[in-house]
Formats: C-alpha cells, sequence, structure tokens
C-alpha cells in the first residue's frame, strides 16, 4: 500500500461562532499558548509522517500566510541581537512542511475544498484534518488515522465515545463490525440523530483519510445538485453514501479533543495547555486556588 504523505486543511470558514474577535483574525491563528492553532495542526500531520500540506484558504485569511512564510529581515535582527535560538524555532515554522496554498471556489461546505484540493493532491488518498480542532495525545491524532487506513486499506474517520445526549450535535457512525483497538467497519452516517435515534455511542470528530471513491462522490453530489437546503455540499454526507455501498472505517482516538471553534471550547483548550506547561501550569493552579477573581492581577487605584 502507498503510504500517504499528502493532507489537506480547509481554513476558509468564516469563524462566525468566535465573532467579534474573528472579523478581521483568522479562527485558525488564534494562539494556544505560543502557537496559532493551525501550527499545532501542521505539526502533528508532519509528526505523523506528512510531507505535503495543501492549505484551502480565503482571500480574508492572508495573515496564515505571513505567518508561515519565510522572513529574511526578522531571522537576521534575531540573530544579531543574540537571538539565535528563537530564529531557529521561527525557521522550523517555515520549513516544517511543503505548503501549497489555494482559495476555496465552489459551494459552500467542507466538502468544497476537499474538492478543490484532490485537483493538486492527485489520485491518491490523502489525509483532512480541520484547524480549529487541537487534540494531546501520546500518539498523534493523526498517525492514528493513517495506522488505521494502512490496515483497513479504506476511508477512515476519527471517531469518540460520546455521551447519549450529544448525539444532537454530532454525525453518529452506524457500526458494523468492531475489529479491536478502536477500528470499527462503518456502513453510514446519521447527521445529528435525537439520542433514542442515534445508531451508536460513537460521534465523529476532527480527522479523515480521504480515498479517491471519496472524492468522486463529492464530485457526483455536486453534479447531481444533491446538497443539503443550504445549498452546501458536505465531507460526511459522501462518506455515508460510499459506506452505504463499500468498505469505511471508524477510528477511535485515543486522547484529548478540543475544539477551538467555539468561545468555550477555546478557553478551555488554552487553559488545559497552559496548566500542563512546566512554567506556567504550577502559577496557574495557584491563581485557581485563590479565593477573590482578582487575586494573581496588579491592583490599581487612582491618584489621591
Amino acid at each position: 500500500m502507498t503510504r500517504i504523505r499528502k493532507a489537506v486543511i480547509p481554513v476558509a470558514g468564516l469563524g462566525t461562532r468566535l465573532l467579534p474577535l474573528t472579523k478581521a483574525l483568522p479562527k485558525e491563528m488564534l494562539p494556544i499558548l505560543d502557537k496559532p492553532v493551525l501550527q499545532h495542526t501542521i505539526e502533528e500531520l508532519v509528526a505523523s509522517g506528512i510531507e505535503d500540506i495543501t492549505i484551502v484558504t480565503s482571500s480574508r485569511k492572508a495573515l496564515i500566510q505571513q505567518h508561515f512564510a519565510p522572513d529574511e529581515d526578522l531571522d537576521l535582527r534575531l540573530r544579531a541581537d543574540g537571538k539565535a535560538d528563537l530564529a531557529e524555532v521561527l525557521r522550523d515554522v517555515v520549513s516544517q512542511a511543503r505548503i501549497t496554498y489555494l482559495y476555496q471556489d465552489g459551494p459552500y461546505g467542507n466538502g468544497t475544498p476537499v474538492l478543490n484540493a484532490a485537483r493538486v493532491v492527485g489520485a491518491e488518498p490523502f489525509m483532512v484534518l480541520w484547524a480549529d480542532d487541537v487534540f494531546t495525545s501520546a500518539v498523534p491524532r493523526a498517525r492514528q488515522l493513517l495506522d488505521a487506513h494502512e490496515r483497513a486499506g479504506a476511508p477512515v474517520l476519527g471517531l469518540m465515545a460520546m455521551e447519549p445526549a450529544e448525539s444532537r450535535r454530532y454525525g453518529v457512525p452506524v457500526v458494523r463490525e468492531d475489529l479491536g483497538s478502536g477500528l470499527l467497519r462503518i456502513g453510514g452516517i446519521v447527521e445529528k440523530p435525537q439520542p433514542e435515534d442515534a445508531p451508536s455511542g460513537y460521534a465523529s470528530i476532527g480527522g479523515y483519510v480521504v480515498t479517491p471513491g471519496v472524492v468522486t462522490e463529492l464530485e457526483r453530489q455536486v453534479q447531481r445538485g444533491r446538497v443539503d437546503p443550504k445549498g452546501e455540499v458536505y465531507l460526511s454526507a459522501a462518506i455515508h453514501e460510499v459506506a452505504l455501498r463499500e468498505p469505511v472505517f471508524g477510528q477511535v482516538i485515543d486522547g484529548t479533543w478540543w475544539d477551538t471553534g467555539n468561545p468555550l471550547g477555546y478557553l478551555r483548550a488554552q487553559f488545559a495547555a497552559a496548566l500542563a506547561h512546566p512554567v506556567y501550569g504550577p502559577e496557574l493552579r495557584r491563581m485557581a486556588r485563590e479565593t477573590p477573581e482578582t487575586e494573581g492581577g496588579t491592583e490599581t487605584r487612582p491618584v489621591p
């Protein structure tokens, strides 16, 4: 089986759940400690063996390209100021992987950037990750999905166990067979069912291994006008159709998922990362134990 070397990250969304913060600042560039969310995603892919990354973007998000572009003037200034270690950190940001940018073209929905990128990726399987997902795990989430694909030789989607009441928020897979080690044969996806109608106790979360057959199904859906009432085309709908007639698998991800695309999820991800930091963590834990809400801040008083 050919090793998967390429990945696609769609970033053209408007980020409306985080307005007004994301009116000018792309949600993918919100920081988790000292790195934007998107950089965490790219580092996860690189650590998992991905070499080529296609970012499907929009004209509103030039800041993303600026962040990952070389800046020789800044590099020279940092080295001249004796900050070569910081210059190397920034150089690593630029050199981690080969990054290609495409502008999204076509109907709304997360299936469109996949179709856009498929023309560049070619007729081979590739990964799709969303840039507002952050996972903490011993083995990167992307590596777990790649391992599942190597085992199954078919499309794979990331899954997590969920409470029944959460089914209204997710696509819920129909599980046909449990193959062990978290790998499940999937017979379809039911979008946001009521708890009593959920076909399993798993939710589809960020991360896919997409095969040429899934891309072909996306193309069919667009050609036949099989989009949702808002005119949007979705990757999960294409995977559902493929699963009705050929093998599709889900991999239950071993780790913790942070959805940074909404305010509470972003705060949780930021707080968890800070608590895990060897320097910041102890101080934040001390602050959290204090009673007054202003404890740890610097009190200011008007001049008499």
